[in-house]
C-alpha cells in the first residue's frame, strides 16, 4: 500500500515536501478544501493520489477512488435506467472523493452539467482529489473555455483556498519513472 512517507524525490522530482506532510494530517478534508495533483505521465500522480486517499482512510474518513471517464459512464447509464440520484449519492456522499484522469478527455455539454451537478452536491461539505495530466491553468480550455457554460462554474466550485501539488521535473533528461522508483 502506498504511503505518504514512502513518496520520493529521488526520482528527479520536484516536490514540496512540508505541503506533502501539512496535507498528511488531513486537516484539509476537516476544512473541506480541495487538493490538485498534475503532472506529466508516469510522474507519481496516482502514486500520490493513493498515498493521500490512504492516510485519509486511515482517519476514518469515507473515500472513494475513480476516474473521471469511469465516472462519467456511471452517471450516463444512471440517467438511462432512472438510478441518476442513487448513483449520484454514491460519489456525492463520501467525505473523500478522488477523480484521477480529471479532463484526460474534454467533457461533452452533458457531462458539464453532471460535473457541475456532482461538485454543487459536494461543495462545503467534502473535499475532492483532482489528478490530472493538465497543469490548473489549462482546466478552462478542457472545460470547453468560453464556449462552454459551465466552466466557470465548475472552476468556481472546486478553485477556492485548494491546494496545490505540481509534479515537476528537475531535468527531464535524467527522469526516472515512478514506476521504476
Amino acid at each position: 500500500m502506498p504511503g505518504i512517507m514512502d513518496i520520493s524525490d529521488t526520482s528527479g522530482r520536484k516536490l514540496n515536501k512540508c505541503l506533502i506532510a501539512r496535507l498528511a494530517i488531513c486537516e484539509y478534508i476537516a476544512e473541506h478544501r480541495n487538493l490538485f495533483i498534475t503532472g506529466a505521465t508516469g510522474s507519481g500522480k496516482s502514486y500520490m493520489v493513493c498515498a493521500f486517499g490512504m492516510e485519509v482512510c486511515k482517519q476514518y474518513y469515507t473515500t472513494k477512488y475513480i476516474r473521471l471517464p469511469e465516472l462519467l459512464i456511471d452517471l450516463e447509464m444512471s440517467c438511462n435506467d432512472g438510478n441518476y440520484k442513487r448513483i449520484m449519492a454514491k460519489y456525492g456522499n463520501p467525505i473523500l472523493l478522488i477523480l484521477d484522469e480529471w479532463l484526460l478527455l474534454k467533457p461533452t455539454d452533458t457531462e458539464q452539467k453532471d460535473i457541475f451537478e456532482l461538485l454543487h452536491r459536494r461543495r462545503k461539505r467534502s473535499s475532492i482529489i483532482f489528478c490530472s495530466q493538465y497543469r490548473f491553468d489549462g482546466w478552462y480550455e478542457q472545460l470547453g473555455g468560453a464556449d462552454s457554460s459551465f466552466a466557470d462554474a465548475i472552476l468556481d466550485h472546486i478553485v477556492r483556498d485548494a491546494y496545490k501539488i505540481n509534479i515537476e521535473s528537475i531535468d527531464s533528461a535524467r527522469d526516472i519513472s515512478m514506476r521504476e522508483v
